[in-house]
């Protein structure tokens, strides 16, 4: 049952990264990620009271579940501020798979706290940073006119990796720490939550605008809150079901999922030695999960 809801939680995340890709370029990556927030929130705290209440954060447990609630909450938001900035201004079929390698980080780390690695695991490590250096090496500019496009394209990818290297942190407490301590959907809850706050309170210190303008980005918006928050309920109900570095496999091929909407949607193009670096990213995770 894990590897099912490790494999939905990719189809979802896929599906709300790709609608991202239009809100972002509409409103911005700020402005996006509030509201995707916003409206996971309001669904999951609708749906909180038959998901198991707030468990520990209102049993008595005291302040460690709401301090490491929290901590999960500004890791999230700073992960997916990076994603979504790298869809704003960069390929999807390109910077999502780079975001994808985040695992690898999550193995390592697992591995430093004591968890044995496989030869096979440190073959896939080695594999997925390997892709995610061809991808970004093959980001060049089609001509001489076009230097702004590639330079937008290439912070595109450094953006993409400073999620994965936060997501790679987060998930790694999230399966040995954070959603033992308060459950799956309290997790997510409170991720939801301080992403909401600390959304807000940016935009208001920069004086940037909250209010959505009257366009289609209502729906995408709605879309993506539902599909992210369900994500992570799937992916934290199956760490605890599955080994954590299984699930966080399986979840990352959301960028798979990614890939192919935008190569078949977006008609994006992509080098010879981009899809290389991809193919590997993806074999290099699907090793680590071995």
């Amino acid at each position: 049952m894990g590897i099912v809801l490790g494999l939905l939680t990719a189809l979802t995340w896929g599906g709300s990264d790709f609608l991202a890709r239009f809100a972002t370029r509409q409103i911005g990556a700020l402005r996006a990620l509030l509201y995707m927030q916003f409206f996971g929130f309001l669904l999951l705290s609708f749906f909180l009271p038959w998901l198991g209440g707030f468990g520990h954060l209102a049993d008595g447990s005291g302040w460690p579940p709401w301090g490491w609630g929290i901590l999960a909450g500004c890791l999230n938001v700073f992960g997916t501020m990076a994603l979504y900035r790298s869809f704003e201004i960069g390929k999807m079929a390109v910077v999502a798979p780079v975001s994808a390698s985040y695992p690898a980080l999550t193995l390592l780390l697992s591995w430093i706290a004591g968890e044995k690695l496989t030869s096979i695991r440190a073959a896939g490590i080695v594999l997925t940073l390997a892709g995610a250096l061809v991808v970004a090496g093959g980001e060049k500019a089609p001509s001489d006119h076009a230097d702004e496009k590639a330079n937008g394209a290439g912070n595109g990818i450094i953006w993409a990796a400073i999620a994965a290297i936060v997501y790679g942190v987060l998930f790694w407490l999230l399966g040995i720490r954070i959603v033992p301590r308060l459950g799956a959907a309290q997790t997510v809850w409170m991720i939801r939550a301080v992403g909401v706050l600390l959304s807000t309170g940016v935009l208001l210190l920069f004086r940037k605008p909250l209010k959505l303008p009257r366009t289609n980005v209502w729906p995408l918006a709605l879309s993506m809150g539902t599909l992210d928050t369900s994500a992570f309920v799937l992916s934290n109900l199956g760490m605890q079901l599955e080994q954590v570095a299984v699930v966080s496999v399986l979840g990352s091929l959301y960028g798979a999922v990614t890939v192919g909407l935008a190569v078949i949607f977006l008609r994006e193009h992509v080098s010879r030695w981009q899809w290389i670096g991809i193919l590997t990213i993806f074999g290099g995770v699907l090793l680590i999960g071995r």
